[in-house]
């Protein structure tokens, strides 16, 4: 499957897309690694319209000192996705740093029980979100990261270290999440949920998921066997066939584990 590449403009910022398949759509947001995309991508382009966008901050030519919350983040993402021509409701897919954006994002969406010509997220996935993590958390030293990210070495894509500026814009927007309150808003997102962690997720811990179980009323959390933090590339096949499903079924998805 191969996906094509544009750029829109959105709040101010040049936005790259990558886009394939059609169908309902499908829209996702990368984690910190940045824009990049898997067989669960592919298999995903097969069914429905998928549509990536590369958050402002990423990129070779992009740095983005102006951003300075998941708040104003979750805004320009929205704007986005409007630009990218997407109309009526859609899926949001969210991975790690993407994943805490797409909770923002859902977090501001119009009711999903309202307006349907005005509809927006009408299912959201968090892949391994970093919204939440245990007190005293650190994350893995760079000679660790690989073996947090990916169970398979095989899966460790090639890529050159960040630019110092996604460095700070990455440090910027983790450090202004204020955990307790976030956790105390969680109630307000009513839009069916999934959240999928994976149990060798060497990053975060996988049973941070269970925070968003506990809080959210209409969520799903599955744990993927044989995963780290990078779902996407651990196990693409499961992913997308989970997405899929969660996708088309929504409220019907009755598989929940870690109640």
């Amino acid at each position: 499957m191969t996906f094509s590449e544009r750029h829109v403009n959105a709040d101010g910022f040049t936005v790259r897309v990558l886009e394939a398949g059609s169908g309902a759509p499908v829209v996702y947001l990368h984690g910190a690694g940045g824009l990049h995309l898997t067989k669960a991508h592919e298999l995903l382009a097969q069914r429905y319209r998928v549509v990536a966008l590369e958050i402002p901050g990423f990129g070779a030519d992009t740095e983005n000192s102006r951003t300075t919350s998941f708040e104003e983040l979750a805004t320009t993402m929205a704007r986005a996705v409007e630009a990218a021509g997407v109309r009526g409701g859609y899926t949001l897919v969210g991975t790690s740093f993407g994943g805490t954006t797409a909770l923002h994002m859902a977090l501001a969406d119009p009711d999903p029980a309202g307006d349907e010509a005005a509809a927006g997220i009408e299912a959201l996935v968090l892949i391994s979100p970093a919204a939440f993590h245990p007190e005293g958390w650190q994350r893995p030293a760079p000679a660790d990261m690989a073996r947090a990210l990916f169970v398979r070495p095989e899966n460790v894509p090639p890529r050159d270290p960040p630019p110092p500026g996604q460095v700070a814009f990455l440090q910027r927007l983790r450090g202004s999440i204020d955990q307790d309150a976030l956790r105390a808003r969680l109630a307000e997102v009513r839009i069916p949920t999934l959240v999928l962690c994976g149990t060798e997720d060497g990053v975060l811990p996988p049973e941070m998921g269970r925070i968003y179980r506990a809080q959210m009323p209409n969520c799903t959390l599955l744990y993927v066997w044989d995963a780290a933090h990078e779902l996407t590339s651990d196990r693409p096949e499961a992913l997308a066939a989970v997405i899929a499903d969660f996708a088309d079924r929504r409220e019907a998805f009755i598989v929940g584990v870690g109640d």
